[in-house]
């Protein structure tokens, strides 16, 4: 009411029953004092301390290029006659892996030296004949390059296809990755609205069940577009693949023809270099035995049975070191390269093992693992990424046994500890985590 009168108007209010109902409840007292208790509370979490963190995924390798897998080649030509070992098998250094025997007719005779004496004079009356195979080579040559222009040509136009295909599959990732957050956002709020009684539980499962579709069009989608990367990178390999393989071929064949143009003028000189060519045919003899280079495990054989052929520098077997200092190749982008030097404290959960992870508060994590920088790269990947080099902490827990090269890591680089409302203030405006360390004033100096 108005107080622009002087008279005053006094109410009983005990003799009406409706001021009697409209006092505030026991109930409403007691929410009141929950709603102020959470007020304060979440207040006072605003200043408990967050551990700012990077985030980058990596994998697992060694320290040490010696102790990551390779591959064990053959030094010459030769035709598999016995094998050694078997896939899986740990072998110690020196020990015989595979023993071949001869394939080049070269070596064949025993008396290669009496008939080499021969050969000499023959040559003299074959050097019209080398001239003959050197025009041959050069017109095979021109041939070879001819082919290599025109398989790259497909190689590129197939290039450009894909990319095409790559980039509308993408979209269509996206726009799936889209529709199934509004389906999730959906479902989150049907089931709060169910909690109230507003939704009923039918509307929930719908909501449900359109989530679970919205996550399997998005695995398919992410599926599809990863195979159309996987195609775009194979057919860029198959660019260099066919850049190697013609050009070995025209080296061969140019050193063929050279070989052929020495043959015509060198006849006369070859008994004498018959003699150094002794000493390599026992030396020789020595290839047609592969042994380990170490202690490792076979983990494959690319060259498989008996009296299957291989060439000079051809993969045979591919084996994996027994002993690895294991580390974690991480790769972050150039805006974090910045806050990480030599010695930056890293978090792992490796594929594989479940963890609890509490970004924020690391030592409330579960399930993680500690490691240390050892190296960081001074030039980005094709992929416009840093590489980092993580080795174990020797002062915390080690990493599992089992852990394997090649295993999946979620990396977490440690950074400095802000208080909740400056970390949510900063994650608000989008400004990067702390880059200046903290430094103390002396009083002296302040004064």
């Amino acid at each position: 009411m108005l107080n622009i009168s002087k008279n005053t108007i006094s109410v009983k209010t005990e003799q009406y029953k409706t001021f009697n109902k409209t006092e505030l409840t026991r109930a409403n007292v007691m929410f009141r004092r929950w709603i102020v208790t959470l007020a304060v509370l979440s207040f006072l979490v605003l200043f408990l301390p967050w551990t700012q963190n990077i985030r980058a995924k990596g994998q697992v390798t060694t320290l040490t290029p010696d102790q990551r897998p390779q591959t064990i080649n053959a030094t010459i030509a030769g035709r598999i006659e016995q094998w050694y070992v078997r896939e899986g098998q740990l072998v110690k250094k020196g020990d015989t892996i595979v023993r071949l025997s001869e394939t080049k007719t070269d070596y064949f005779d025993p008396n290669l030296l009496l008939r080499t004496e021969q050969q000499v004079n023959a040559k003299t009356n074959s050097v019209e004949s080398y001239a003959s195979k050197g025009v041959a080579l050069d017109a095979t040559i021109a041939a070879m390059r001819n082919e290599l222009r025109f398989k790259k040509e497909q190689l590129l136009n197939k290039i450009e296809q894909t990319k095409l295909k790559a980039e509308a599959e993408r979209n269509d990732y996206l726009a799936t990755k889209t529709d199934a957050e509004i389906e999730q956002k959906q479902l989150a709020r049907t089931e709060e609205l169910s909690k109230q009684g507003l939704k009923s539980l039918t509307e929930v499962e719908n909501k449900r069940l359109k989530y679970q579709q919205s996550q399997a069009k998005l695995i398919s989608a992410d599926n599809k577009y990863g195979q159309s990367i996987q195609e775009l990178d194979n057919l860029k390999s198959q660019v260099n693949s066919a850049d190697s393989e013609y050009a070995n071929k025209i080296a061969k064949a140019e050193s063929d023809k050279y070989s052929t143009l020495s043959d015509k003028f060198d006849a006369e000189v070859t008994v004498s270099k018959l003699k150094n060519q002794y000493a390599n045919y026992v030396a020789r003899a020595a290839f047609y035995f592969i042994t380990a280079p170490q202690d490792c495990y076979i983990t494959s054989a690319t060259a498989m049975g008996i009296g299957e052929t291989v060439k000079e520098g051809e993969a045979i077997v591919n084996i994996v070191p027994s002993v690895t200092d294991l580390a974690v190749e991480v790769f972050v982008a150039p805006i974090d390269l910045p806050l990480i030097k030599i010695g930056t404290p890293m978090r792992f959960v490796f594929d594989g093992w479940p963890a609890f992870v509490f970004s924020g508060w690391p030592n409330a994590s579960v399930g993680t693992y500690s490691g240390v920088v050892l190296g960081i790269d001074n030039v980005a990947n094709d992929k416009s990424k840093y590489r980092l080099l993580v080795a174990p902490d020797p002062k915390a827990p080690m990493w599992p046994e089992a852990l394997r090269l090649g295993g999946g890591a979620q990396a977490f680089v440690v950074l400095r500890d802000v208080p909740v409302w400056y970390e949510l203030w900063r994650q608000l405006n989008g400004f990067p985590p702390e880059y200046y360390a903290d430094f103390k004033v002396d009083k002296k100096d302040k004064k």
